[in-house]
């Protein structure tokens, strides 16, 4: 074992994984040229000048596990400090930590000192630090003759290794662009960035056009590696973001590769740019119509309009007319959609169709994502002892093979309405089909309100009976918050919603149990009373609405 001193610290690197083959192979040194360039390029962007700005990206080698491949990672900036005791003066390179320690222990002397950025615009392949998948330096760059000062590791480095071991990104970057700066100060209150109904939407992992698009706000502190508690905690609070603010500072961003943590760099950076625009234009940026701002608005904003018929309430609906919620959230199945046209429509054309879809797809990445989580879901299963479960084959058994047993596993878990992601990731691409090729039509109530929705909602919407709806889409929730019976499902909406208190946040449904759930995480719930719904137990103690025009009334919304 050896230990390598880091930055004031000590890392100690294991046995070695890597073979030389592997840290002199053709992607090393391509991966090398890759983050020089890109460094050069982000410079002219601005999102790497003065002592800001770094990027990380790992070394792709199919042979190797992602997570044990190497990391390449460019340096960062050192300070000069210049000492001055009487008449004379000396010059010395040291870290921050060194720096206090000066500062606290000759307090006779006068310093004055300047961070010298590395210079990204002239970065060379032979500048960059390789580590481990485990953090750890294996090499670092020889040092450069004067002016250049001693290299040191990019102070990025741990925000960077969480990036990776939570998301198991391909690429991190980090940018000090003024935008993504200055976006942070709008409401400097806010925990939160949020924009919606912006074409630059679709390139952020898995967003569309109609999508609300939330990036979480943590606060700056003086050294770069101060910010790692409060960015894991960021990352563990939005499952579903893929980057993360530093108010007054910057943004970190990655992706499973550098061309897709470029390409959401850059339509960040797009959004945000967009966001101020739209902020000294006295535009809120933050619903779908982007009118006049509200007094007060800030980034987190509203939650989006709502497009309502003018249905008079009925007489025999029980709603609170106090209750004036915030942002409203709609289950789908017995709200906006009828029970029946769910179970009659969808799911018998999703099972219907599932050997043809597949058969015909199944060399497609999507279907092959698709395959692949139906095969941890099916082994989970099997473990469980689930009824309907059989094994699904490897690949050598034959496409046919496969696609059999991948239609039993389906058509059981659609038998039994599972609500899990690989059941609906699934269905959801077998209903664009047939919602593309116009064998299926969504049939929306006549009081319909275009709300949070899961891809196939928005194509009920997009392609509805009464027209395309999804202009009126704010963002969605599936089940990658969890199920929608389990309380915490509740509280993750909660918090990426932005409210101060989840009882600003009303939860339209018709299932008792998530009626029960939604309430026990502190939301206002009523149920939805619509034909073809399921009896509601005796004294269930919610209030109930027989149309959601009732709500429009009663928000006063137009």
């Amino acid at each position: 074992m050896a230990a390598l001193a880091v930055n004031g610290g000590v890392k100690v690197v294991g046995p070695a994984t890597h073979t030389e083959a592997y840290r002199e192979s053709k992607p090393m040194k391509d991966t090398r040229a890759l983050v020089s360039e890109l460094c050069r390029q982000f410079y002219t962007l601005g999102w790497m000048s003065g002592t800001g700005g770094s990027i990380t990206i790992k070394v792709h080698d199919d042979s190797i596990p992602k997570p044990q491949q190497l990391i390449l990672m460019s340096p960062s900036g050192t300070l000069s400090l210049t000492v001055y005791l009487l008449s004379e003066f000396f010059s010395v390179c040291i870290f921050p930590s060194c720096l206090r320690w000066i500062c606290n222990s000759c307090p006779l002397y006068v310093y004055a000192g300047i961070w010298i950025g590395v210079q990204k615009e002239r970065m060379e392949p032979e500048d960059m630090y390789v580590l481990s998948g485990n953090g750890s330096i294996l090499s670092s760059p020889s040092p450069k003759p004067y002016p250049h000062k001693p290299p040191k590791c990019s102070d990025c480095a741990p925000l960077f290794m969480k990036a990776y071991e939570m998301r198991d990104a391909g690429a991190v970057i980090h940018s000090h662009g003024m935008e993504s700066c200055l976006v942070t100060m709008l409401n400097p209150t806010s925990k939160e960035f949020r924009i919606t109904h912006m074409e630059m939407i679709k390139g952020i992992k898995g967003h569309g056009y109609y999508d609300e698009l939330v990036v979480p706000i943590i606060e700056n502190t003086a050294y770069e590696n101060e910010l790692t508690d409060s960015l894991t905690k960021a990352i563990e609070a939005y499952p579903k973001t893929t980057a993360v603010l530093v108010r007054n500072q910057g943004l970190y961003v990655w992706g499973d590769s550098w061309i897709n943590a470029k390409t959401q760099a850059e339509c960040y950076h797009y959004l945000f740019d967009a966001a101020i625009k739209l902020h000294q234009l006295g535009l809120d940026w933050s619903t779908p119509s982007h009118g006049p701002l509200q007094n007060g608005k800030g980034v987190s904003g509203s939650n989006g309009n709502l497009n309502m018929s003018t249905n008079a309430p009925t007489a025999d609906s029980n709603y609170d007319s106090n209750l004036l919620p915030r942002c409203i959230v709609l289950d789908i199945e017995g709200t906006t959609i009828s029970i029946p046209f769910v179970f009659e429509v969808l799911f018998p054309y999703a099972r219907d169709n599932i050997g043809r879809h597949l058969s015909a797809t199944y060399d497609t990445s999507e279907t092959q994502d698709d395959i692949k989580l139906l095969r941890s879901q099916v082994q989970d299963d099997l473990q469980k002892g689930v009824i309907g479960a059989v094994p699904i084959p490897s690949d050598d058994a034959g496409k046919e093979e496969v696609i059999a047993a991948l239609v039993t596993n389906v058509d059981a878990m659609i038998k039994a309405d599972r609500k899990i992601t690989a059941l609906k990731q699934l269905q959801g691409h077998i209903w664009r089909t047939g919602f593309e090729s116009h064998e299926l039509e969504g049939v929306v109530f006549d009081d319909h309100v275009a709300q949070p929705s899961e891809s196939v909602q928005k194509l009920v919407f997009g392609k509805s009976n009464y027209g395309d709806l999804r202009k009126y889409l704010s963002g969605f929730f599936d089940t990658a918050v969890g199920n929608k019976r389990e309380t915490q499902s509740y509280a993750e909406i909660s918090q990426s919603l932005g409210v101060d208190k989840p009882s600003e946040i009303l939860f339209v449904t018709y299932v008792y149990q998530e009626a029960t759930a939604a309430k026990a995480a502190g939301l206002e719930v009523v149920i939805s009373v619509r034909p073809g719904n399921g009896p509601l137990p005796e004294n269930h103690g919610f209030k109930t609405i027989n149309s959601l025009s009732e709500i429009r009334k009663l928000a006063k919304l137009p």
